[in-house]
């Protein structure tokens, strides 16, 4: 294999399967595959697999349907399984540095170490403070193995797992170039789980994932209503292109539970920008950007726009990164377009990577 060629980007949510595949054309990225695979409710439940055969068989359609030759794949861990946190340490070489890691993550994770991964990457040096700026990643090994078992199940090999807040990351620098726009924060807001990446000067200086997500909007609908879930479901995904038009087939009552439920994920997520803005001495948060399935809703950037008086929009993850159309059914990704961030940002990952 030679050096930098792209993995297979596959994001397994608790709703769906996204599948990204690109490619250098005249040296512009180009999505060359893409494809979504609805999953059953309950195949993740709190980030644990319930149904792996669900996921297997999904994901083999995909490559199948999709006639997908490459079998090495990025992936991504999320939720209770990842701590991140941002360290201040004394300035020290990068062996005494590789020595003190694991001691360092001991401070700061609640889990013994030996059930995790350690990864880490210095940010910045400050020789005039003697200090250092280190970001430290730990997952629990045992959703990493059970990522990659998934994987491999599905006849793929895994060659990256990634963090979901850093994937939505490298999709928004391919995009956009490494931010000048001061502090901003990139929100996913998935199906059951809402992840928060503060960037300052480009660096992340502050992430948090909040529990809620999508979901409580369908379950709100569906106690509300007295309907199935699948009901509920369709009746949001309407409400997400159609909002009040009297025009539609969505229940006049469910814009106003949907405002409800978004309204409380707004005041969540405005807690958080308020603790990172009152421990970092950032005056502001210059821009938020939106992402996930949950985004498509347009009461959700309005609601958060409202509470924290920050412009919202939604990241676009082709604004440049170019389609691939004779490849690419551009119907099908317009309707998933904010749900493939994730998929994208390990899609852009590269089988030869510097460590």
């Amino acid at each position: 294999m030679a050096d930098g060629n792209y993995l297979l980007g596959v994001d397994i949510g608790s709703s769906g399967i996204k599948l990204c595949q690109l490619k250098d054309v005249r040296g512009k990225k180009t999505l060359c595959k893409f494809g979504y695979h609805p999953l059953p409710p309950q195949t993740i439940v709190d980030g644990h697999v319930m149904n792996v055969g669900a996921i297997v068989d999904g994901v083999a359609q995909l490559l199948a349907d999709h006639k997908v030759k490459r079998r090495e794949v990025a992936l991504a861990v999320s939720g209770h399984a990842v701590i991140i946190r941002r360290m201040a340490l004394p300035l020290m070489t990068p062996s005494e540095l590789a020595e003190q890691i694991d001691w360092e993550a001991e401070q700061q994770i609640p889990y013994d170490i030996k059930d995790v991964q350690i990864d880490y990457e210095v940010l910045r040096r400050r020789p005039e403070q003697g200090q250092m700026d280190v970001l430290l990643v730990a997952a629990k090994k045992e959703e990493i193995n059970e990522t990659a078992q998934l994987a491999r199940e599905a006849k793929l090999r895994p060659v990256v797992i990634d963090v979901d807040a850093f994937t939505v990351q490298n999709t928004f620098e391919a995009n956009y170039g490494i931010s000048a726009q001061g502090t901003i924060a990139l929100i996913n807001i998935g199906a059951a789980l809402t992840t928060i990446n503060i960037l300052s000067a480009g660096i992340p200086a502050f992430t948090r994932n909040i529990i809620n997500g999508g979901n409580a909007i369908t379950e709100e609908i569906q106690k509300r209503l007295g309907i199935s879930w699948d009901e509920a479901e369709t009746y949001k995904t309407g409400a997400a292109f159609v909002g009040s038009d009297p025009r539609s087939v969505v229940p006049q009552e469910v814009p106003q539970i949907i405002k409800q439920v978004v309204e409380g994920l707004a005041g969540e997520i405005l807690r958080s920008l308020d603790f990172y803005l009152a421990t970092s001495g950032e005056r502001e948060i210059a821009r938020i950007y939106i992402a996930g399935g949950t985004a498509n809703i347009p009461e959700v950037g309005m609601a958060i726009e409202r509470r924290t008086k920050a412009p919202v929009e939604l990241l676009d993850p082709f604004r440049d990164i170019a389609v691939d159309l004779k490849e690419v059914n551009a119907d099908l990704l317009n309707l998933h377009r904010p749900q493939v961030c994730v998929a994208i940002g390990l899609a852009l990952r590269k089988d030869r990577e510097k460590a």
